[in-house]
């Protein structure tokens, strides 16, 4: 996050915030045959700061998952590698806890194909949609539109619980997932509009269920 808080054509967008939607993801992906991995994965990950014990987590969660569903995992903590050869590796993108910003010109063009061309999966976690204007950097606007045209607006700092409803129940993310289920202490993030019209929304969290109670809303929260 910035200093100041601290603290294509036919593309389905899919932002995944919740690593129960993620675990689901990956179990969907993949059948255990053998030894070979089934495919791969590379996660992007904030370096250090604040989130570290955040991605330090992630990290031993993601271990499990691909020791258990037969997936591997590398790491990086920049966009350096990032080109065509290098993304031609992976099945997977996990963007973890990394925003989009303060990535290579190179990185930027190799990843926008990687989606559209539909080379590859994409996760994106909490960070991941911190769209605007921040440690003087400029928003990314393809990012912008691949998120559905939202800007961060404001957080909940002082995190809240919520119920979270399933709109797409047929999705194969949302395969055994009751709804709603609650996700408790969170720092809930608002943009400045809904990106309904321009993404297939999978869930959204009813703001009126926030415990403790907050002013901090938008709406149209999916």
């Amino acid at each position: 996050m910035s200093r100041a808080l601290r603290k294509s054509p036919a593309k389905i967008w899919m932002l995944v915030l919740l690593p129960t939607f993620a675990a689901l993801f990956l179990n969907n992906m993949v059948a255990v045959q053998g030894k070979a991995p089934s495919f791969r994965v590379i996660a992007l990950t904030e370096h250090g700061g604040i989130h570290k014990p955040f991605v330090d987590a992630a990290k031993i969660w993601l271990g499990k998952l691909a020791s258990v569903n037969n997936f591997t995992v590398d790491y990086i903590e920049d966009t350096e590698k990032i080109d065509d050869a290098f993304l031609a590796r992976y099945d997977l993108f996990i963007q973890l806890k990394y925003p989009p910003y303060n990535w290579t010109d190179a990185a930027k063009a190799s990843f926008i194909k990687y989606v559209e061309q539909g080379k590859g999966g994409w996760i994106g976690f909490h960070h991941a949609t911190l769209l605007g204007e921040f440690d003087d950097f400029q928003m990314w606007p393809w990012f912008h539109q691949f998120m559905g045209g939202i800007r961060f607006k404001n957080y909940i700092p002082t995190f809240v619980t919520g119920e979270v409803t399933i709109e797409d129940k047929n999705h194969p993310v949302m395969k055994g997932i009751t709804s709603p289920f609650v996700i408790q202490d969170e720092e809930w993030y608002t943009y400045d509009t809904s990106p309904r019209p321009n993404v297939h929304v999978l869930a959204s969290v009813d703001e009126k269920t926030y415990t403790p109670a907050t002013d901090l809303k938008m709406g149209d929260h999916r």
